[in-house]
């Protein structure tokens, strides 16, 4: 029975080093776990930093968040607290949201430094490409959620007050709601990113996306409907529609940046 290559394997790969560490040995297996437990302490370290920095902005970084919230409340309408320590709890909660997103290239980048070790050396140029990339989807997603997804689904919800029925939701609450569908819709996002380097590494190409497209479907409304917190029709749309727009947008990437077979005669 013959062997089948691994898709990213070339002529003379088995040279070149994959699980090596910057002084060329091979790494073993507990050196990986110290790679991963030094990788994890920055990550740490670098989300300190980017909560340090939110909680210095905390106030106009609280207001953009919130508005969102406050926007479908009515004239005179507000976000109840039930708890003293709930708008302690928010300010707290709102800068560390805000801290992920500001440390982001850096998680982005001890993330790279931990899968660089199993690349080829051609594969490790994308260093910067995959820390800017992964970084504007990634804040790009966050956006989208804010000005569209969470303002669509908490629209919906508003929509049910009657005149003995009013939205009067609970601040903590609401801001659950919205932090779930920020970072789930900046996952989201990520899927060019991935494709990308899929492709340049020969592990998919973009007619094989395209003959998959129709399970592609089906496992994106599938990954809306567990990925969307609200659990209704309207925010599960409005999630499985960029993320229909994204693998559409993936599999031109693929097709662009695929690696090219030689020619053979």
């Amino acid at each position: 029975m013959a062997l089948v290559p691994f898709p990213s394997a070339t002529p003379g790969d088995d040279e070149d080093p994959e699980s090596f560490d910057d002084s060329g040995s091979k790494m073993s297996f507990l050196e990986h776990l110290d790679e991963l437990r030094k990788r994890l302490i920055y990550i740490v370290y670098s989300l300190i930093a980017g909560c340090v920095v939110a909680y210095i902005f905390i106030k106009p970084v609280f207001d953009f968040i919130t508005r969102p919230m406050q926007a479908v409340l009515p004239p005179g309408g507000y976000l109840q607290f039930t708890s003293g320590a709930e708008p302690f709890m928010l300010y707290v909660k709102i800068g560390f949201l805000a801290g992920i997103f500001i440390s982001s290239p850096l998680i982005l980048w001890q993330i790279w430094k931990f899968i660089a070790p199993g690349l080829y050396s051609h594969e490790k140029k994308f260093a910067i490409p995959f820390v800017l990339m992964s970084t504007i989807f990634f804040v790009a997603g966050g956006l989208f959620a804010h000005y569209v997804a969470f303002p669509v689904t908490w629209n919906f919800f508003a929509s049910f007050s009657t005149d003995y029925m009013k939205f009067v939701p609970k601040i903590d609450e609401a801001f659950s709601l919205y932090s779930k569908m920020i970072l789930a819709s900046g996952v989201v996002f990520e899927m060019p990113t991935l494709v990308l380097f899929l492709a340049r590494m020969g592990v998919i190409s973009g007619r094989l996306m395209v003959r998959y497209f129709k399970y592609a479907l089906l496992l994106i409304f599938i990954a809306a409907a567990i990925l969307s917190p609200g659990g209704d029709i309207p925010s599960q749309l409005v999630l499985a529609v960029p993320m229909l727009g994204l693998y559409i947008l993936s599999i031109l990437i693929a097709f662009i940046f695929q690696r090219r077979r030689p020619a053979t005669d």
